[in-house]
């Protein structure tokens, strides 16, 4: 029940950024039941399949009107001719901007999940990275819970 709770739990917190995983995460610890290795891949599973929805939305945003106007004003539209430009050709680049964003927040992997739907990164590049960043963040929250009781 744990792991389908996490799943789902890292879903949803992909999708609404005020839910806090890592928080969540922590307390999970404190259960035996599972290594933290098991809940981190768990959870790392349920992020990335939430930021897919994300990724998803970037990638249709040229079909819905509204968004549309919204990439086309000047500020919004610089702004992705600059990242398209650091990222043409560069995959090298692209995956380690992913992976940073996936594993320490910066820039925020949900605004990049967004971009990379829109700049169309190929979706293996984007899973991968974010599976890897997002489980090897997740694992060292768990293992910090775990060994938190030293400080006590």
């Amino acid at each position: 029940m744990l792991l389908v709770s996490t799943f789902f739990y890292s879903a949803g917190a992909a999708v609404a950024a005020f839910m806090a995983l890592e928080a969540y995460l922590a307390v999970a610890a404190t259960d035996p039941t599972y290594p933290s290795v098991v809940l981190a891949a768990v959870a790392a599973v349920g992020q990335v399949a939430g930021k897919l929805l994300w990724y998803w939305a970037g990638a249709g945003t040229t079909r819905l009107p509204w968004l549309r106007h919204k990439l086309e004003s000047p500020k919004v539209a610089a702004a992705m001719a600059r990242w398209r430009e650091r990222t043409d050709g560069r995959p090298v680049y692209l995956g380690l901007v992913l992976l940073c964003s996936a594993f320490a927040g910066l820039p925020p992997f949900m605004v990049m999940s967004v971009v990379a739907g829109v700049l169309r990164v190929r979706m293996w590049l984007f899973v991968g990275t974010g599976l890897v960043g997002r489980f090897l963040r997740f694992w060292i929250v768990l293992e910090a819970a775990d060994y938190a009781w030293f400080l006590l």
